[in-house]
């Protein structure tokens, strides 16, 4: 397993656009578009956008995905600019190169809950990214970092035996994120982290997702279409529109900045949720 994260930044990006490829002739959809973006050492950052604004996409790429779809499926590519991940450039990168970043990331994919091996118990799908690393690895150490985790999600012990079809899609999910973490990852790529997750204990996963960054100093960038999800474990936010930055810095100032539609109604979706929130 990695720990920790190297002082500098995780990730620059610079001028960093991607289009997709099916059956390797190149589209011309461009998912993102002359983006900018750092993520220091140990740093949070939030990325939201409305749908089809090119969010999966980039969290994919810097994951380090890009390129690595099966014939006939469209795969996204960095067509312009560069993308840096722990020093390595991604563009025209390599497997060798990508598998170096990616022992590095840890990914939660937007359908990663529907992902996980229907044959294996939760425990055991948790695991087996320790077990495709090392074959060797010892099944005590394995199971304690199963359990710790398992319990960090706010998931009982007691699910560990069950397959995945036993639990509710909020709970697949917090399997999926504990697996994304089992390797202790010096950069997380979380997509939608609380998806179908319980609102009763949303909070309590985001704190304890917090703790463990806090704990083990790793980069992240969490995705989700919720503002509230950002604020409460991000240090600042990306806003993503058309593929293209539009707003970047603290929640409230990137908020205040209503000369610009799209942040004005993000704006107002998120005084209309905090007036809701604070009704008896």
């Amino acid at each position: 397993m990695t720990t920790g994260a190297p002082s500098g930044y995780a990730v620059r990006a610079h001028d960093l656009s991607v289009h997709y490829r099916s059956n390797g002739i190149p589209s011309e959809v461009v998912a993102v578009r002359g983006v900018n973006l750092e993520i220091g050492s140990a740093e949070i950052v939030g990325l939201v956008g409305e749908a089809g604004a090119g969010k999966s996409t980039l969290a994919a790429t810097i994951a380090g995905r890009a390129g690595t779809g099966r014939p006939g499926e469209g795969v996204p590519e960095i067509c312009g600019g560069s993308l840096e991940v722990y020093g390595r450039e991604l563009r025209g990168a390599g497997r060798r190169t990508r598998d170096q970043v990616t022992l590095r990331v840890g990914y939660l994919a937007q359908d990663a809950a529907e992902q996980l091996v229907p044959d294996l118990s939760v425990a055991e799908n948790v695991a087996e990214p320790i077990y495709q690393r090392d074959k060797r690895f010892e099944t005590p150490v394995a199971a304690d970092a199963v359990a710790t985790l398992i319990d960090a999600m706010r998931l009982p012990l007691s699910i560990m035996d069950k397959l995945p079809y036993q639990l509710s899609s909020g709970q697949r999910q917090r399997v999926a994120l504990a697996r994304a973490l089992i390797l202790e990852p010096s950069l997380l790529i979380a997509d939608e982290p609380t998806r179908g997750v319980d609102v009763t204990v949303r909070a309590g996963v985001l704190d304890a997702l917090r703790g463990l960054q806090r704990e083990r100093e790793f980069s992240a960038l969490i995705v989700s279409s919720d503002l509230a999800v950002i604020e409460r474990i991000a240090s600042r936010v990306v806003v993503l529109q058309g593929g293209m930055v539009v707003g970047e810095g603290p929640i409230q100032t990137v908020l205040a900045e209503e000369h610009h539609p799209y942040l004005a109604g993000l704006a107002l979706v998120k005084r209309e949720a905090d007036a809701h929130a604070q009704q008896p």
